[in-house]
């Protein structure tokens, strides 16, 4: 199982993306944890990227593409895998599918967590996180019993200066302005599958086991 996870800030992505890690058995594979493991190992590729971020600079296509490329050949990724937080341009799709050709890979399904814009707002605007131990709470979804408060050490709830309305909207429209050329371009090859992410967790990810028995 070769899967791609696309969705916005909010969409439910990191719970959908653990689900399917666990049922399927394959890696989940972001570049930021890419890069990190790189950096860490003073990798030729890494200290390429290094040279890039210590200069405030993004890191080329081309190096983030030889860095996925390079972490594909690992042997957890024999059986499948999961990319998230890659492709994000057409530029990288493009890159990835002739990577994967030369790889003798086929992507299974580009899955698109979708929600409706205010609700997405909601969502992350009443998220509120505990100071003392990270607890994270909703003021309407999943409120405290006391408010404010953390029910687990009592320690106190704040919202994160990302978390604000305008910040959010903000976050919402870059991401649908960079997304939506990537998400016409697995239309196009037949691999996108829309998944309502407006549902129960459960049901979201019915839809998803779905969709990959269906793909594969």
């Amino acid at each position: 199982m070769r899967i791609i996870l696309l969705g916005p800030p909010g969409a439910g992505k990191g719970t959908q993306a653990a689900n399917i890690v666990e049922a399927y058995n394959i890696p989940h594979i972001s570049t930021g944890d890419i890069f990190r493991k790189n950096l860490k190992e003073n990798t030729a590729l890494g200290l390429k990227a290094k040279e890039y971020m210590d200069k405030g600079l993004l890191v080329p296509d081309e190096l983030v593409v030889d860095l996925v490329k390079d972490r594909l050949t690992e042997d957890d990724c024999k059986t499948g895998f999961m990319l998230d937080g890659f492709p994000r341009t057409v530029v990288q799709a493009e890159a990835l599918d002739t990577e994967l050709e030369k790889l003798d890979m086929k992507l299974s399904a580009v899955l698109n967590i979708e929600v409706d814009q205010n609700l997405l707002l909601q969502r992350i605007t009443g998220r509120r996180i505990c100071r003392s131990c990270g607890a994270t709470y909703h003021v309407s979804f999943n409120p405290p019993k006391e408010e404010a408060v953390c029910d687990l050490c009592g320690g106190e709830l704040y919202q994160r200066d990302d978390d604000v309305e305008e910040t959010v909207a903000k976050r919402l429209q870059v991401y649908n302005e960079q997304t939506q050329p990537l998400i016409d371009f697995y239309k196009n090859s037949g691999l996108l599958v829309d998944i309502d992410g407006q549902q129960e967790i459960e049901a979201v990810f019915d839809e998803i086991k779905k969709a990959l028995e269906e793909a594969n």
